[in-house]
């Protein structure tokens, strides 16, 4: 399963997601975690000392080596150069899987040791010096999206991606490639700005979409949350000793994490399963191909030198996505 956190700046959305993490390694399911935020923190949450975190392989260093294995010997892509986040895989693509070995993987991934068991951590880099005043931070999270739309992940596979904050993913078609999108709000009107933002803009696109209500402290907290956001409230997490230990780099081991937030975490994982039934794979390969040709008009074309549209394999269903799914 593709699972997205998001929220605005500040919401805990970091917090949940190494939380959530954790829960599936000590489920012993197979897990790839990406730090797609612009704030590279993911690591640290985690449990990486902060100078090994800073020093791993950002995904947005290696562009060209991932561009050139998932192109592999698909005809309809010349050369790595005019290959863009969005360019969706065809006859000849290379494919990611969750459990298997790549060279991109050798690359980008580092396995993390967490104390419920392991999970693949990538990241996709915080600016460097030479971005600064010239780079969007779209041009580090592109890789992410390249990734997502060669990746086939099959039942009990999680790739659990920790967005940047507010509704930044909307730049992109990256928000279309989850099986289930988690919004964390805390219980202000701030906190659930992005939620209405993120309902809007996924409005037509069948996005699903469930909000976890963070720091709600008290029975008014959970009201209000129930009131601005409905049914898509799922779960809330309320003060947990376990975090704020955490925080202070001293995490207890992750079984004493308190009941009540086990149990919010087992809900979202059982949110997300209940998503693979539903699964559509031609509606998930149209959509990136609508958001390739978005791309291609508006500005591939004339940056690559190449006509993106011709990329687009009409008869190519992600077959093999199909196969690993069954």
């Amino acid at each position: 399963m593709k699972i997205a956190f998001v929220g605005k700046g500040g919401s805990g959305k970091t917090t949940l997601s190494s939380l959530f993490i954790r829960h599936l390694a000590g489920t012993g399911s197979p897990v790839i975690a990406v730090d797609a935020d612009i704030n590279q923190h993911l690591g640290a949450a985690l449990g990486l000392d902060e100078g090994v975190a800073g020093e791993l392989p950002a995904l947005g260093a290696r562009l060209p080596l991932i561009k050139d294995y998932l192109r592999g010997s698909n005809p309809r892509i010349a050369s790595a150069d005019t290959m863009i986040k969005t360019t969706p895989p065809g006859e000849g693509s290379r494919l990611l899987r969750v459990r298997e070995n790549n060279p991109v993987y050798d690359a980008c991934a580092r396995d993390v040791e967490l104390d419920g068991g392991a999970v693949r951590l990538m990241v996709t880099g915080p600016f460097t010096e030479s971005d600064l005043g010239v780079a969007c931070y779209h041009s580090k999270t592109g890789a992410v999206e390249l990734c997502l739309n060669h990746l086939v992940d099959g039942r009990g596979e999680y790739v659990v991606v920790d967005m940047t904050a507010g509704s930044d993913s909307f730049a992109s078609g990256m928000f279309t490639r989850f099986d289930m999108t988690f919004l964390v709000a805390e219980p202000t009107r701030k906190g659930i700005s992005v939620y209405r933002q993120y309902k809007e803009y996924a409005r037509d696109f069948g996005v699903d979409l469930k909000v976890v209500g963070n720091k709600v402290r008290d029975a008014d907290d959970l009201e209000f949350l129930r009131s601005e956001v409905g049914d898509d409230l799922l779960v809330t997490v309320g003060h947990s000793d376990w975090v704020r230990a955490m925080e202070k780099g001293r995490p207890p081991r992750f079984e004493l994490l308190e009941e009540p937030n086990k149990a919010s975490l087992q809900a979202l994982q059982d949110a997300a399963d209940a998503t693979y039934e539903a699964r559509d794979w031609e509606r998930y390969t149209r959509q990136m191909v609508h958001f390739h040709l978005k791309n291609a008009q508006s500005w591939g074309n004339e940056k690559t030198g190449a006509d993106l549209a011709s990329q687009v394999d009409p008869g190519f269903v992600l077959r093999e996505s199909v196969t690993a799914t069954a």
